[in-house]
């Protein structure tokens, strides 16, 4: 069975697919300092109840955006598993070309998603990924990673906007009601909903005006929510990720695990 993780910016979702079918999926905060150890006692414990145990994982995919964590992430591999994890980066076999100046500096979770989508949907598409950031991710109609679009999360610029202003308070998200707010939280909301409703569809547009007509993609905890308040959003898949890590684990052969390789290879 695949052991898929993926590390982002506020949560690691740790999977298990039996060839078959993803057969559970499990969410912790991100923090850098969390240990192997950590990692195991909270992610065997829930094993237990799903039926599962560590001698069924016999391989390990990690994709992370926060380097600090990928060395406790491939211990606990190691170290509980016995598996040597195959690690997202641009060096891998992705089965695409990366047509962008610097591979090396994209996301793992862009490519993951670029990989997924286009393996599910066809392309030409973009992929629009609610998380600490929103990004737009452009592919091909063969598969070619073209690059994207970076914007602030939502959650992020909830954040700032409470931050920087004295008198605002700090609101959480949701569609209005109505775009007009009668007082000031719902016209934050409205704010903070309708702009991004508004910088969605006019990132879209004009990644259409330069690539042609294309499908929509979305994924990340508050696609739904979005997708809800625009036509623009086409489809909404919130297993790209990880089908991508799986789909990745599929084309690349497994590295081989050593007990005596506990030591980290270089990135």
């Amino acid at each position: 069975m695949l052991l898929a993780v993926d590390a982002g910016n506020t949560n690691v979702v740790f999977a298990v697919h039996d060839g078959q079918e993803w057969r559970g999926r499990w969410r912790v905060a991100t923090r850098p300092d969390r240990t192997s150890d950590e990692y195991a006692v909270w992610l065997l414990a829930l094993f237990g109840h799903c039926g599962l145990k560590p001698g069924d994982i016999d391989r390990c995919a990690i994709g992370t955006v926060v380097p600090a964590a990928l060395y406790n992430l491939r211990r606990l591999s190691r170290e509980w598993f016995e598996v040597e994890p195959l690690v997202a980066r641009a060096a891998v076999d992705w089965g695409f070309e990366i047509r962008v100046d610097r591979p090396q500096e994209v996301g793992a979770d862009r490519l993951l998603n670029a990989l997924a989508s286009h393996h599910r949907y066809g392309g030409p598409l973009v992929v629009v990924d609610f998380g600490t950031a929103t990004t737009f991710d452009v592919v091909d109609a063969k598969g070619a990673y073209l690059g994207g679009v970076i914007a602030p999360g939502i959650n992020l610029s909830i954040e700032a906007l409470h931050q920087a202003a004295a008198r605002l308070p700090r609101i959480g998200i949701g569609r209005p009601q109505a775009v007009i707010g009668r007082d000031t939280v719902a016209a934050m909301q409205s704010g903070v909903y309708w702009g991004y409703v508004g910088m969605i569809e006019g990132i879209i547009a004009r990644i259409r005006g330069e690539q042609g007509p294309l499908k929509v993609v979305a994924t990340g905890g508050l696609a739904p929510l979005f997708g809800e308040g625009t036509a623009a959003i086409e489809l909404i898949d919130q297993d790209i990720t990880l089908e991508g890590l799986r789909l990745l684990a599929d084309r690349n052969p497994a590295p081989m695990f050593t007990r005596s390789g506990l030591r980290d290879p270089p990135l």
